[in-house]
């Protein structure tokens, strides 16, 4: 009897012994958060295993050994999120961290509404280094390739990816005039949109609001997408009007996905002034009709009911033709100075001038100033000013054009939160935060920004899916996630899936909230307790670990070299 106990023992410790040789042992494991892992599921309670920079199981993994092993009972472990229009462009050159986004849980950020950081040529690149303004760096690059390269290379916290910018081909052939382009021209605009997109470029992005692309025509735009389609690309698109004409812009880029045989994106949907909220029926029904007719049309949104741009998009494409220099020129000219303002006054549905729109100068708030004489006037609104300088609020917008040598940064307030809520709820509906991604120190105090730069994402998930239920979590995380990769045809991210790249948010969704206002903007949100990217944590317990793993992502075009 001692013998066979003896035996048994010697077995049961020798399997043992098996189990612990054999046991799995990864770079990271998450054990015990509820996994939402991007496909619109429930969530459901369960451990992620990192190995390298890759998800490598998911699941109970008890048996799995990790030397580094993070705690996530009560926590939400989603993919990270995708941030649709990112401005982090330049924020980036500046601080790599990504500080307001990554505290969100931001792992992608996506350039390229109209204008993107490449190609460029000599005169781009002085125009540029002209218009600087509180960040001042070099331009190290000439493609949009080598734009983003530069980036990874200086090192920065998320992956980063780029539509290449009909604005940006415009200026390149053209500069700011307001003409068509030649057959010549035309065909070299067309071959940079093929070069873009065999780098990885996404496809076409504009920004129709703005001169010089307000000049562009639907033709046109339809040449270059015929480009990016052949590469299977999308064009993204901030529409020639958000308010008075919204439908026939919309009847625009419908067009444009039809004719090139594009997938087709709306930027920052919206209804832009009190007279057009009404018309958000209307507009749904026309991107509902064309997705049944076989279209790929989707939207993306920010979280607020006010926009931010410039004084530009208060003032008539005619005066600004030729760019900044002309424009001022124009402005210091008493007679059309005299035009200028009665066209800023008078309704119309032939450019978008958002002071009209705004219904009062009460509640166009100015942000950013590039001259340092200028900047007391930061966190005012143009109305303040105004009576400061006894003045009418178009003068007084024309006078801070031509004093700060900039558009000067604007906030429009604009929307209805009634249409907010119902876009949340729209099935093709994914976010971006149309912002740099900053920190509350340094040089990114010089100036306010829009609170959409520190809140978008965490507003979504703490106002408006955990405080109003508009839409449940899982909904939520799948917009956040795995539905902008699929629009944007992205590999192996936007879900928690073995094999893909480890991209993860890990957060509290009792606590998760946004803190900036547009009075004080430079709040970091709270709530985030972990992010990963490509495998490596670069905020742990709700501190930026320092770490800067972001990477290229490239689109369905790409061709290695």
């Amino acid at each position: 009897m001692n013998s066979v106990r003896a035996a048994f023992i010697t077995l049961v410790i020798g399997l043992t012994c098996y189990q612990c040789e054999n046991a799995p042992e990864y770079d990271t494991i998450i054990r015990n958060g509820t996994i939402v892992d991007g496909s619109g599921n429930k969530g459901m309670v369960g451990d992620i295993a990192i190995q390298a920079d890759t998800i490598a199981a998911i699941g109970d993994l008890s048996a799995a050994s990790s030397n580094d092993i993070i705690d996530a009972t009560g926590l939400v472990v989603s993919p990270g999120f995708i941030n649709m229009l990112s401005w982090a462009t330049i924020s980036l050159i500046e601080d790599g961290r990504s500080m307001s986004d990554i505290k969100q849980g931001v792992t992608l950020e996506v350039f390229g509404e109209g204008w993107s950081m490449g190609p460029m040529n000599e005169s781009m690149k002085n125009q540029q280094m002209v218009a600087q303004g509180d960040i001042k760096f070099d331009i190290k690059w000439n493609t949009l390739s080598e734009y983003l390269e530069y980036l990874v290379e200086k090192g920065i916290s998320p992956n980063i990816a780029s539509f290449v910018g009909a604005t940006t081909l415009r200026i390149h052939e053209l500069g700011f005039e307001n003409r068509a382009p030649n057959a010549e021209e035309l065909t070299r605009m067309k071959d940079m949109v093929r070069q873009a997109m065999e780098e990885g470029a996404l496809g076409v992005g504009s920004s129709l609001i703005y001169a010089p692309a307000f000049y562009s025509s639907t033709e046109e735009l339809i040449e270059l997408c015929k480009i990016a389609s052949e590469y299977d690309g999308m064009y993204i698109s901030h529409m020639r009007s958000e308010g008075a004409n919204i439908l026939n812009s919309l009847n625009e880029l419908i067009r444009i996905a039809d004719e090139a045989q594009i997938r087709a994106e709306v930027y920052h949907l919206k209804m832009s002034g009190k007279a057009n909220w009404h018309k958000y029926d209307q507009v749904v029904a026309k991107i509902d009709s064309a997705r049944q007719a076989g279209l790929h049309i989707t939207t993306d949104m920010y979280t607020y009911i006010a926009g931010a741009t410039g004084l530009d998009a208060s003032m008539p494409p005619w005066v600004q033709e030729g760019g900044y220099d002309e424009w001022a020129k124009r402005l210091r000219d008493p007679d059309v100075r005299k035009r200028v303002i009665t066209e800023m006054r008078t309704p119309t549905d032939q450019w978008e001038n958002l002071m009209l729109s705004a219904e009062s100068p009460e509640k166009v708030l100015l942000i950013g100033f590039k001259n340092d004489s200028l900047k007391h006037l930061t966190g005012k609104t143009l109305a303040e000013v105004a009576r400061m300088r006894n003045k009418s609020p178009e003068e007084t917008a024309i006078d801070l054009v031509i004093e700060d040598g900039s558009r000067v940064g604007t906030v429009y307030f604009l929307m209805s939160e009634e249409n907010v809520k119902k876009q949340i709820a729209l099935p093709y509906m994914s976010f971006g935060s149309d912002a740099g991604s900053m920190a509350p120190e340094g040089v990114f105090l010089k100036s306010n920004t829009h609170p959409r730069a520190y809140g978008n994402f965490a507003r979504l998930l703490g106002k408006y899916v955990r405080d109003e239920n508009v839409i449940p979590l899982e909904e939520a995380i799948h917009k956040l996630t795995a539905l902008p990769a699929k629009n944007l045809k992205i590999k192996d991210r936007g879900l928690l899936k073995t094999g893909f790249f480890a991209d993860l948010a890990i957060f509290d969704p009792k606590t998760i909230t946004d803190h900036a206002t547009f009075n004080s903007p430079h709040q970091l949100a709270s709530g985030m307790v972990h992010v990963f990217v490509n495998g490596e944590q670069v905020l742990k317990n709700g501190e930026h670990t320092g770490k800067l793993p972001g990477r290229v992502v490239r689109g369905p075009g790409y061709k290695t070299k």
